[in-house]
């Protein structure tokens, strides 16, 4: 999905919007694929100083696994488009991904969509941001309530445990 930029490249102050939907259901993230549902992207490329910097941003929402109680979640999500577009890359080996190519005079707009989405998506999937996890003794989620397990004793102080039974 190409979007047109031939009409502001050479006018400095002018802009274009854009609005796309990608499809990123192909989209592997550990064993899972948590994105079924099109990512919506919106926004505006502007040329400022001869420099073409698209804002905007994109969202969707996930559905997926916890990664710490591996309950089963559902969470909308947003993140920010912040990129440069050049007509040219001068230094491959240092290239920054926060900039994208121009093809010709126009932006490739799913494979900007598609590298914000997942160079914005957290390395652990979680159901909340304070998500407890899962007791490591009994399995028990702890997002529902505290278990009953026992604290387990430093052994370090088991000698003074058996003075303070006596």
């Amino acid at each position: 999905m190409l979007l047109d930029l031939s009409k502001i490249i050479d006018c400095p102050g002018a802009s274009v919007s854009f609005s796309a939907s990608v499809d990123l259901s192909d989209l592997q993230y550990g064993e899972s694929f948590p994105v079924t549902e099109p990512v919506e992207a919106s926004g505006t490329v502007r040329n400022t100083a001869g420099v073409l910097v698209m804002n905007g941003s994109v969202h969707t929402t996930i559905h997926g696994v916890c990664d710490r109680c591996a309950s089963d979640f559902d969470a909308y999500v947003e993140f920010p488009i912040d990129v440069v577009l050049v007509t040219e890359l001068t230094n491959e080996e240092n290239e920054d991904e926060w900039v994208f190519p121009l093809e010709g005079d126009s932006a490739d707009l799913e494979d900007i969509i598609r590298t914000v989405f997942v160079l914005n998506l957290d390395s652990k999937l979680l159901c909340k941001p304070d998500c407890k996890g899962l007791c490591c003794r009994c399995g028990k989620n702890l997002n529902d309530g505290p278990c009953n397990c026992q604290k387990e004793l430093d052994p370090r102080f088991a000698a003074l445990k058996q003075l303070l039974k006596k």
